[in-house]
């Protein structure tokens, strides 16, 4: 892993047979990712990223209080 100001390079991972992909170690740690977490996927044209479901969580607590009921 090498880290820059912040941002990381963990490594390579391959796709396997199922699509699947394996977080490697030291990124679950600092993401602090444990076993049945929500991803969640974004992406464009130029590539992708993992976030927790829960910093969007979060906010849609916050927009939500804010609705009439």
């Amino acid at each position: 892993m090498q880290e820059d100001n912040g941002k990381y390079i963990f490594g390579v991972v391959k796709v396997g047979d199922k699509g699947q992909i394996v977080i490697p170690r030291d990124a679950r740690k600092i993401y602090d990712i444990k076993p049945g977490d929500a991803l969640l996927l974004l992406g464009d044209q130029k590539g992708m990223a993992l976030l927790k479901t829960e910093i969007f969580q979060n906010a849609i607590d916050q927009v939500m209080e804010g609705l009439p009921k």
